[in-house]
């Protein structure tokens, strides 16, 4: 569970650093998002999906 923890803590510490340095950037990628077709972005979330539990799976199996 605190694994789980610390990944969380990273990423809204990422996002929350992307906000803060390049916030027109990501109003522009929000604006972007609102006119992307509903397939589109289920495909490209099916597929960070599957990219980030290959990257777990790597670092828990080989990386101890």
């Amino acid at each position: 569970m605190s694994v789980f923890i610390v990944a969380l803590g990273l990423l809204l510490s990422a996002e929350g650093l992307l906000y803060a340095l390049a916030p027109d950037f990501m109003k522009r990628m929000a604006a972007r998002l609102l006119g992307t077709e509903r397939d589109q972005l289920r495909q490209s979330g099916i597929i960070a999906a599957t990219l980030g539990a290959i990257l777990i799976y790597i670092s828990a199996r080989f990386m101890r």
